[in-house]
């Protein structure tokens, strides 16, 4: 079997297919891992120290071959490339926040990364690289695990985010996009997808053009959170002790 075919730029194999066979199974790992997971609730510090740091270790390892990856194949440029997409930014940081327990970074693993992962896992961005090509693996472990660090952190770590975390990601979120979109102006980029559309199918194909599709996207935004909040806010409802 020559494995260097499941490498390659021009790949022949099975193309990948939206909520196909390979792509459900995929998703149906991703779910089991998060719930093996939960057995390390518990655990001695040493245990799930050794779990954070052998996610944090993955989650790098699928990055940096992604970037190892496109500059094999020729297609490493920095007008695609640099580690400014708000998923790419998370990864980098995520491992910070397994190793050291950074809540400073976890707020934004919990809202930006697990929404943001979810979308690329629901529509993930691999072009013609089906099951079991790089690409298709190097995209599901990268975002799968970047959803699963924030899971983890909340359920087995016990850490959880405020309704100030979600002023703070929403002005931080928004200076860097600000900041990226001039980035972009500069190098001929699109990144954060804030300077246009994507030329493959995405949510934002259902929003109307530049720039107004921005304001959806910031209420989008907002409605991720308050859903991903949802689960605290009945926490603390259930909690608050009765006065008469």
């Amino acid at each position: 079997m020559d494995l260097g075919q499941y490498f390659i730029k021009d790949y022949t194999g099975a193309p990948f297919v939206l909520f196909g066979a390979a792509h459900l199974e995929t998703l149906l790992v991703i779910v089991l891992l998060n719930l093996w997971l939960l057995r390390f609730r518990g655990a001695s510090e040493v245990t799930r120290g050794k779990v954070r740091w052998t996610l944090a270790i993955i989650l790098w390892i699928a990055e940096s071959s992604w970037h190892v990856w496109n500059l094999v194949i020729g297609t490493w440029n920095i007008q695609t490339m640099l580690p400014l997409h708000m998923c790419s930014v998370l990864i980098w940081l995520t491992g910070f926040m397994l190793i050291f327990k950074n809540f400073s970074i976890y707020e934004f693993v919990y809202f930006l990364g697990i929404g943001g992962a979810l979308q690329a896992l629901l529509t993930p961005d691999v072009g013609i690289y089906g099951f079991p090509h790089f690409r298709y693996f190097q995209t599901f472990f990268s975002h799968g695990l970047l959803m699963t660090a924030g899971i983890y952190m909340t359920t087995v770590e016990g850490l959880r985010p405020t309704w100030k975390s979600i002023a703070r990601i929403f002005v931080i979120a928004n200076i860097y996009m600000v900041s990226i979109y001039f980035v972009n102006l500069a190098i001929g980029s699109n990144y954060l997808m804030i300077n246009g559309k994507p030329p493959m199918a995405t949510i934002m194909d259902l929003l109307p053009a530049w720039p107004w599709y921005i304001p959806w996207l910031e209420v989008i935004a907002l409605v991720t959170c308050l859903i991903l909040y949802s689960p605290f806010i009945v926490k603390d409802w259930q909690t608050k002790p009765v006065t008469n």
